[in-house]
């Protein structure tokens, strides 16, 4: 049986699912858990507190359920492939929209921020891990910036759950679009060594 810090956590995420960030209230948040709202200032101190720890409790019971998936990826297909299983199991969840919600309440509320961030960051370095792990032998990998492409891709992720709720074939040719990155990183990495090595150079030019 969750604890009532728990269950306040657990319902905060749900109201926000459902009903947004203008939606979020004590009175809300303490209906959606079966409490008195008055618990919410007693373990908290302040909605804002309740949500930004409902944050980081959230990002950390999801990517619980991805980190052995994370941890298999061999390649950046499979990379891609992984992200679609996750962008339409999360959207199914509903923690991307939570996620959504809470980044567009940081944009007003000093509070939050932080600690959306600090959600935000949890995805982050998963995808950072893999991606590094799966460049280090392409003949893209010193020239890319890995932290960057991965809080690149968090955020990709992010705006294609908004996207989609306004332009579901859009979202799906970004993704696609995606995938046919991956398909030509893919193909440069299956390249002899002497393309491989010209490519670098050609690269090393561009870069300089």
């Amino acid at each position: 049986m969750p604890d009532t810090r728990t269950k306040l956590l657990d319902a905060a995420l749900e109201t926000l699912k459902k009903q947004g960030i203008a939606g979020v209230s004590a009175r809300t948040i303490a209906a959606a858990a079966g409490v008195n709202q008055a618990l919410v200032f007693y373990h908290f101190g302040s909605v804002g507190q309740l949500l930004a720890a409902a944050c980081e409790h959230g990002s950390q019971q999801r990517i619980a359920l991805y980190r052995a998936r994370f941890a298999a990826v061999t390649s950046l297909r499979e990379l891609l492939d992984l992200g679609r299983a996750l962008h339409a199991e999360e959207r199914a969840e509903g923690s991307v929209a939570a996620l959504a919600q809470l980044l567009a309440g940081s944009q007003t509320d000093a509070e939050l921020a932080p600690a959306t961030t600090a959600g935000l960051n949890l995805w982050i370095g998963e995808v950072e891990q893999a991606l590094g792990r799966v460049l280090a032998r392409s003949p893209l990998a010193e020239f890319v910036d890995v932290p960057g492409l991965a809080k690149a891709v968090a955020a990709a992720f992010v705006g294609l759950e908004l996207y989609e709720g306004v332009d579901a074939e859009g979202a799906t040719q970004a993704l696609n679009a995606l995938e046919e990155l991956a398909v030509l990183v893919t193909a440069m990495e299956d390249m002899g060594p002497l393309v491989r090595r010209a490519v670098r150079t050609r690269l090393r030019r561009r870069h300089s």
